[in-house]
């Protein structure tokens, strides 16, 4: 990471969208050399101009030691300089880009790699953790870093109180991540499942888009606190059976950002099902919204895991239903509600088949 002659990192942060904003901000406010590269000239020129960024989290001055790069990738020979690179890309961008960016890579000498994005792959179904080792290799996919938990970027710009879990398959990864992110307002908890910690930060979106679709039909509180509680018992039963420890949605990325994201206006996910339930369609909420809900794509990819993996997610199904298929929101509701008592909590039988997979790719099995 960082020469040891210094307490500070060069970080590139790939996104300057809401989150990566965010985190650009909160590491150059702790004295890092920070760079954050944008599609956009405009937001390029911009923030370099005002330190501010025109699109996301508007009223926020930006420390002054944050500049921002693009809308070409950086070159080879500022990537080289960067004790630290952080992917801020919506995860359906991310194999591009990552295509690109390898050929830039020094594989003899690489910086610590984060990821704080969270969904599946349209079309392949993939976690990051697949897609790194697609386009950078199984030996950069097991050094990958994962960030993720309860964490609106608007809180954390504001310096509230904040902790996420910081997940690698590499503990001194892990460790490296948390060492950089960690402030007196921001604690960082580390583990070593980043399938886990993928997957949790992928599903919860989904349930979050069941809630605020409860919200927007009128149920109260009872609804959310049921859709929370059987959202995290579809979860750990997804994770389980892909080969996730279930103790990992038991944690900040799982039951905590579940409960975060399935109980405020402020989640993008959150939002698309309230609007859902007030009788809106899909094409014009999305049409509106101003920013990528990743829970509208990674229904689908969740639809197809579970159909595989034999998981009975009754919730995640609807919802996939409701997005895909016109189902409608109130017919939705009713069906979940009339089906057949079951028992409240049971993992499955079989686990672990597409975590192995991924895992063998990686050369860890």
């Amino acid at each position: 990471m960082a020469s040891s002659d210094s307490q500070y990192s060069r970080v590139l942060i790939f996104g300057a969208g809401n989150f990566g904003s965010c985190l650009a901000s909160h590491l150059g406010d702790t004295q890092h050399d920070v760079y954050m590269w944008a599609r956009e000239a405009s937001i390029v020129s911009h923030f370099n101009e005002h330190h501010r960024n025109p699109v996301y989290l508007r009223d926020h001055q930006f420390p002054t030691n944050i500049t921002a790069v693009g809308p070409e990738m950086p070159s080879k020979e500022l990537i080289d300089s960067m004790d630290v690179l952080l992917f801020a890309i919506p995860t359906q961008f991310l194999r591009a880009n990552l295509a690109i960016l390898q050929p830039l890579l020094d594989t003899k000498k690489m910086p610590l790699l984060i990821f704080v994005n969270k969904g599946i792959e349209i079309g392949t179904h993939a976690l990051t953790l697949e897609i790194i080792a697609d386009t950078c290799g199984p030996e950069v996919a097991k050094k990958a870093t994962f960030i993720s938990g309860p964490s609106f970027a608007k809180e954390i710009v504001e310096r509230q109180p904040t902790s996420v879990s910081v997940a690698s398959f590499t503990e001194e990864e892990a460790n490296k991540a948390s060492v950089l992110f960690h402030q007196p307002h921001f604690r960082c908890y580390t583990g070593g499942d980043p399938i886990g910690i993928e997957l949790a930060g992928a599903l919860k979106n989904v349930y979050a888009i069941a809630s605020g679709m409860s919200d927007g039909l009128g149920f109260e509180n009872n609804t959310r606190a049921m859709i929370i509680t059987r959202g995290l018992a579809e979860m750990t039963c997804i994770g389980t059976a892909y080969g996730a420890s279930p103790l990992t949605f038991l944690g900040l990325a799982g039951v905590g950002d579940l409960f975060l994201t399935c109980s405020s206006s402020n989640s993008r996910n959150y939002t698309v099902g309230y609007r859902l339930g007030k009788g809106e369609s899909l094409e014009t909420i999305m049409k509106t919204l101003g920013s990528v809900a990743e829970g509208v794509s990674t229904a689908k990819g969740v639809k197809k895991i579970i159909d595989e993996l034999g998981v009975n997610a009754p919730i995640a199904s609807t919802i996939y239903e409701v997005l895909y298929h016109g189902k409608d929101a109130r017919t939705g509701v009713r069906e979940l509600m009339e089906r057949p008592a079951s028992r409240e909590l049971e993992l499955p039988g079989t686990a672990g088949g597409p975590a192995r997979q991924l895992m063998g790719k990686l050369g860890l099995a």
